[in-house]
């Protein structure tokens, strides 16, 4: 059997039939708990802070049993959300490598990055470092109540930026072919709602686009490679946006209290990396950046400010009140969407309309569309 055919196996199998013998289930328990101690210690910053949290966190994790009021559906939203982490601890990493920090000299696309923000290398890292930390405690949870981890590793065939700083390493995520949906902006600076069938323009048309110097010669000329700043910019914001949205949803279909406290506790973590990302892709689009020109792909960053619409004002770095639950109410200033219906699935469907995932397999789709549909059928109550 093939490693992919046994990863997908893995994760598409169901952890909630009973077990046949409880020695037996021990013990599948204890070698599935080595096994991916073992596969986690996988080469990378974000690797290196998840093996770190595991190693301390799963010994004491083993004295707990499985509440009974954690569902099915519990286990399938958690698992859900251990990939939506692992592929973001990913393409998180791919940033934070060239332009995270880094000791010595910065280079130009760090420089670019910090056009936007003086700290934004920092905050790479920072976000980079969040990601992985919650990659980490999913798995490790799901450990501690017998349930099976989520592992993508067969899944890290995609290639390394080549540009000096990148690890040449096996990647899930693709930053090199970008279409970026920069629709959140619109929307968080707008009076409806997606939730009620609200649809917004992008902001700027980043189609085909790379968000991290593809090799050493993205570094110049400096409007080229502020462009791919710029773009990695509006990427965050949507990578972010998604996030909150996905955890903000997912918490209404849990059903133990401690798995809803999980899922709240790190969603309001993925808030707080949005708001960030809201104010400093705007730094790209207001002078002394902009307006500009890259003249390597052609592709114009104006002055949003300049275009008199309120829905591009680039000092609007909060929500702005919308209709929520029901139009009759007052408007309120909220995460949105926050329809639990098919969220999920929505979620897989928008990271690959981006071209997250472009020259993965079919078995990687695959085992994510399982993943998604398990979490989207969970019920609150059941």
């Amino acid at each position: 059997m093939s490693s992919e055919k046994t990863s997908s196996m893995a994760l598409t199998s169901e952890t909630t039939q009973p077990s046949t013998s409880t020695e037996t289930d021990s013990l599948t328990r204890s070698s599935n708990r080595r096994s991916f101690l073992k596969r986690s210690m996988i080469a990378g910053a974000a690797a290196t802070v998840g093996a770190g949290l595991l190693a301390k966190g799963v010994p004491s994790f083993a004295q707990k049993t499985k509440p009974p009021s954690i569902t099915p559906g519990d286990i399938a939203i958690l698992r859900f959300l251990a990939a939506a982490e692992l592929l973001e601890a990913d393409l998180w990493q791919q940033y934070a490598e060239l332009g995270g920090l880094s000791a010595g000299a910065q280079n130009p696309y760090q420089l670019a990055l910090q056009q936007l923000d003086s700290d934004g290398s920092q905050y790479i890292q920072s976000n980079s470092d969040d990601e992985a930390s919650h990659a980490a405690f999913l798995n490790a949870y799901l450990l501690s109540i017998g349930a099976e981890p989520v592992d993508l590793d067969a899944f890290r065939t995609l290639p390394s930026s080549q540009a000096s700083g990148a690890q040449q390493i096996g990647r899930l995520t693709n930053i090199m072919n970008l279409t970026v949906d920069t629709s959140w902006y619109t929307r968080y600076r707008s009076t409806q709602n997606p939730d009620f069938g609200a649809t917004f323009p992008q902001a700027i048309n980043l189609v085909n686009v790379t968000g991290i110097p593809r090799t050493d010669a993205d570094f110049g000329p400096a409007n080229h490679i502020q462009a791919i700043a710029n773009t990695a910019a509006f990427h965050f914001g949507a990578i972010e946006q998604g996030g909150s949205t996905l955890y903000s949803a997912l918490a209404q279909k849990t059903n133990n209290d401690e798995v809803l406290r999980i899922v709240v506790s790190i969603g309001g973590d993925e808030v707080a990396h949005f708001l960030e990302w809201v104010d400093f892709s705007g730094n790209g689009v207001q002078p002394p950046i902009a307006p500009f020109t890259d003249p390597v792909s052609g592709l114009t960053f104006p002055n949003f400010n300049a275009t008199g619409n309120e829905e591009l004002q680039t000092n609007l770095i909060f929500p702005v009140a919308c209709e929520f639950i029901n139009r009759n109410l007052p408007r309120c200033a909220v995460i949105r969407p926050t329809n639990p219906q098919g969220i999920a699935v929505g979620v897989v469907k928008f990271l690959t309309d981006m071209g997250l995932f472009t020259g993965q397999t079919p078995a990687f789709f695959k085992a994510l569309a399982t993943l998604a549909k398990q979490a989207d059928a969970a019920q609150r109550g059941f």
